[in-house]
C-alpha cells in the first residue's frame, strides 16, 4: 500500500512539473539551466526543448492572399559539442514577390557563479545576411554568449506571397525534441495533401471552424455641381470556413547517424502540404495536384531551360574543331566534358534555370549549375549524341515526396548508351565521367526529354570506384615490416582522393595518409594525376611498421593483410532503421607478397575463402598461398549494388563480421 501510494506521488510530482513547464518566449526556468544531460539521451550534446510553429493565410485587399508563419524555438546546450544549435539559418525566397522577415528576437540564458540567472539578447552583430541564388537569401544568425549548460530561444515570422511552396514541417533532428506544436490553417478555398514521412508514428488533427475577414473600400459621393466629391468608406464582412491541421508529439528520440546512411535528412519525421486545387465561390475550379510528367514539361517550355537547350551557335566552331576527326561517342563525350571543365568555372550557385544565359556564361566563362550543364547538354546533342538534362534535388533539399516544380534545385546532363545513362556534372573541376560530388547524388534524378517525357534516373554511380594496390614487403630480423606500396583509384576513389590531396604539400599528403595506415610510417611518397580529371590517380611510397610482427615463444604471428586489414565494423547496431547507401559500387583488389625472414617456416596459414552476400550484391574472396620463402596473398572486395535495403542489413552485417575475421586472422611461422 505504501509503495503503490508512494507511485502515485511520484506520478503526480511529475506530471505537476510537466504542466508547470512554460513555453513562453523569456520564461525559461532554472531547472531547464541546471539540466546537466538529457533526461532519455545523456550521450547528447544539445536538445530542443520545444519547437512551435504557425501559419496561418492572411488578406491584403492590394497584393490578395499570404501566409504567415511564426517560429519559435528553444535549445538546450549541454556541451561545446553543442554549440552549433546556438546558429539557425532562415530561408527567405524572392521571385514575383519576396518573403519578408519580421520580428526576429532572440536570448541567451546562463547561470553567473552565483546561481542566478541572466540572460544577453540576440543583436545586429549575430544577425548576418547572404544570398545563395537569385532566388534565396538567408539570414544567419548567431546567439551571443553560448556556453555549456546555457539556454537559447529566438522567434520570428515571415511573410510570405509563395502560398503553394509550403516549407516541410520538421519534427526530427540529429538531437532530440522534447515537445513539437504545428499548426497549419488555411481557408476552406485553399485544398492541401498531406504527406508524412518518418519511423516516429503521429497524428495531424484537422478540425474545421468559422472566420472572417473584413474588407474596407472608399469611395466619393460625385453629386452634380460639385468638387471632387465627398470620401466615404464602407465595410463587408465576409465569412468562410477554416481548415486548422496541428500535430503535437513529445519526447522525439535524436534522428542517429549510421554508418553508409547516405542523407541522414531524407529519413527524418516530418509532414509536407502540397496544393490540391483552389475553389473560389463563382469562379472556376483551379487544379494543382499534377504528376511528374506534367513538372517536367513545364519546366521545359520556360526560356531559361528549354531554349537555352537550342542555343548552339556560341558554340559551334570550337566545338567543331574539338571533334575533328573523333567518331566514337566515348571519346566524342569526353572531350566535350573536359572542353567544358577547362572552359567554365561555377559560380557556387544551383538551380536549374539559367542565371547568365548559355551564351553569356559562355563568354563570361562562369555561371550557375544550369548554365554550365544546360550547355553541356547541347554541346553532347551537337555531336549526335542522345543527350537530356536530369533533374535533380541536393541532400540539402532533401527528396521530392510529389509531382512539384519546387522538388528540384539542380541539373545535370545525362548521355544514353547502350549500358544505361551516363550521368555528367561539368560545376567541379575534380569531376570525372560518370562521377557525381555527394551533394547531389540525393535518390533519384528527373531525365526530362525534348519530346517531354521523362522517366527516373538512379544518381548512384554506373561505374564502380576500383581501388588496386600492390604491396611487396619483408620481415627484417629485428622483425621489423618493411616494402612499397603501389596504388591506383579510378572513378569516386580517384575523384575523393582529388579532392582530399590536390592542394596539399608532400609532407601533408604523407601525414594524411600515415594517420589512416597506423603504425607505418611513409617515405618517398609519390601520386600521378592528382590534377588531371579522368585519368587514374596512382599513389607510391615506401614503409616500414613496427609492432605488426609479434614473437611469441619463439614463434611469429602477423597479419598478411599487414596494415590493409579492416579492424572493425562500421556497422555495429544490431537492428537498422534506414537503408545503406555506399554511393557508387565498389571493387578493391589487394595483392601482397611478404618475404619471410630465414631460419623461419611456416607452420600455419590462413584457410582461402569465399563469401557472398545475398543476389550478386557484394563478394570476398580471400586467397593465400606460399611459394619457396615468400606468401602471396589475394584478396578482392566487391559491392555490387552502391543502395541495400534495411531489410538487408542483417547479412550485411555478418557479411562484414566474417571478412574482418579473416582479415585479422594470422600467419604463425615457428623456427627451422
Amino acid at each position: 500500500m505504501k509503495t503503490n501510494l508512494l507511485s502515485v506521488i511520484i506520478t503526480m510530482c511529475f506530471l505537476n512539473i510537466s504542466v508547470a513547464q512554460d513555453y513562453r518566449f523569456g520564461k525559461v526556468s532554472k531547472e531547464e539551466l541546471l539540466q546537466k544531460e538529457h533526461p532519455t539521451d545523456p550521450s547528447a550534446n544539445a536538445a530542443v526543448l520545444y519547437r512551435e510553429v504557425k501559419t496561418e493565410f492572411q488578406y491584403n485587399q492590394d497584393s490578395g492572399w499570404y501566409m504567415v508563419t511564426d517560429y519559435f524555438e528553444r535549445v538546450k546546450i549541454y556541451n561545446k559539442e553543442g554549440f552549433d544549435w546556438a546558429n539557425a539559418e532562415i530561408n527567405l525566397y524572392k521571385g514575383e514577390g519576396e518573403d519578408k522577415l519580421l520580428g526576429l528576437r532572440g536570448n541567451t540564458y546562463y547561470l553567473d557563479e552565483n546561481g542566478k540567472v541572466q540572460d544577453e539578447k540576440l543583436r545586429k552583430d549575430g544577425i548576418f545576411e547572404e544570398e545563395t541564388s537569385k532566388y534565396l537569401t538567408q539570414t544567419k544568425i548567431t546567439m551571443p554568449a553560448v556556453r555549456e549548460g546555457a539556454v537559447i530561444e529566438y522567434k520570428y515570422t515571415i511573410n510570405s506571397p509563395f502560398i503553394f511552396n509550403i516549407d516541410e514541417f520538421r519534427f526530427q533532428e540529429t538531437i532530440p525534441i522534447e515537445k513539437v506544436n504545428m499548426v497549419f490553417k488555411t481557408p476552406e478555398y485553399f485544398i492541401y495533401k498531406t504527406h508524412q514521412r518518418g519511423w516516429v508514428p503521429y497524428k495531424v488533427d484537422k478540425v474545421t471552424r468559422e472566420r472572417s475577414i473584413t474588407f474596407r473600400q472608399t469611395t466619393r459621393d460625385l453629386r452634380p455641381l460639385s468638387g471632387s466629391g465627398i470620401p466615404e468608406t464602407t465595410t463587408r464582412e465576409v465569412k468562410f470556413k477554416e481548415d486548422t491541421y496541428s500535430v503535437d508529439i513529445d519526447n522525439v528520440p535524436a534522428l542517429k547517424e549510421e554508418a553508409f546512411v547516405g542523407n541522414l535528412n531524407n529519413y527524418t519525421t516530418a509532414l509536407q502540404f502540397e496544393m490540391s486545387y483552389i475553389d473560389f465561390p463563382g469562379s472556376p475550379l483551379k487544379t494543382y495536384a499534377t504528376n511528374w510528367e506534367d513538372v517536367s514539361k513545364s519546366i521545359y517550355r520556360v526560356d531559361l531551360f528549354g531554349a537555352e537547350l537550342e542555343r548552339k551557335n556560341y558554340f559551334e566552331k570550337d566545338l567543331n574543331n574539338i571533334l575533328q576527326g573523333v567518331s566514337s561517342s566515348e571519346e566524342k563525350i569526353g572531350r566535350i566534358f573536359s572542353f567544358v571543365l577547362n572552359k567554365m568555372t561555377w559560380n557556387g550557385y544551383n538551380g536549374y534555370y539559367t542565371n547568365e544565359g548559355v551564351r553569356d556564361a559562355y563568354k563570361k566563362g562562369s555561371g550557375n549549375a544550369a548554365d554550365i550543364n544546360l550547355m553541356l547538354v547541347a554541346m553532347l546533342r551537337h555531336a549526335n549524341l542522345e543527350a537530356n538534362p536530369v533533374l535533380v534535388s541536393t541532400k540539402s533539399h532533401g527528396i521530392p515526396l510529389f509531382p512539384t516544380r519546387n522538388g528540384f534545385n539542380y541539373v545535370i546532363a545525362g548521355v544514353q548508351l547502350p549500358q544505361g545513362i551516363l550521368l555528367l556534372d561539368a560545376t567541379n573541376k575534380d569531376a570525372e565521367i560518370g562521377v557525381l560530388k555527394s551533394s547531389i547524388q540525393n535518390w533519384k534524378g528527373r531525365v526530362v526529354k525534348k519530346d517531354g517525357t521523362s522517366s527516373w534516373v538512379s544518381l548512384s554511380s554506373m561505374i564502380p570506384a576500383v581501388k588496386s594496390t600492390m604491396i611487396a614487403a619483408e620481415i627484417t630480423p629485428d622483425l621489423m615490416l618493411t616494402g612499397k606500396n603501389q596504388s591506383r583509384f579510378t572513378g569516386n576513389y580517384a575523384f575523393k582522393y582529388r579532392s582530399d590531396f590536390k592542394s596539399l604539400n608532400e609532407d601533408a599528403q604523407r601525414k594524411k595518409i600515415e594517420k589512416d595506415l597506423t603504425p607505418a610510417e611513409l617515405a618517398n611518397l609519390e601520386f600521378e594525376n592528382l590534377a588531371s580529371p579522368g585519368a587514374p590517380v596512382s599513389l607510391k611510397y615506401d614503409f616500414e611498421a613496427m609492432d605488426l610482427v609479434e614473437d611469441v615463444a619463439g614463434k611469429l604471428y602477423f597479419s598478411p593483410m599487414v596494415f590493409l586489414a579492416t579492424e572493425e565494423t562500421p556497422f555495429k547496431t544490431e537492428t537498422r532503421l534506414y537503408p545503406i547507401d555506399f554511393g557508387y559500387p565498389i571493387k578493391d583488389r589487394y595483392i601482397v607478397t611478404i618475404s619471410l625472414p630465414e631460419g623461419y617456416n611456416v607452420e600455419s596459414l590462413p584457410e582461402n575463402v569465399v563469401y557472398n552476400l545475398g543476389e550478386n550484391q557484394g563478394t570476398y574472396r580471400y586467397l593465400i598461398s606460399q611459394a619457396g620463402n615468400k606468401l602471396q596473398l589475394s584478396v578482392e572486395f566487391a559491392i555490387n549494388q552502391s543502395y541495400i535495403a534495411a531489410e538487408d542489413y542483417g547479412n550485411l552485417k555478418k557479411f562484414f563480421e566474417l571478412l574482418i575475421a579473416k582479415e585479422n586472422e594470422k600467419v604463425v611461422l615457428s623456427k627451422a
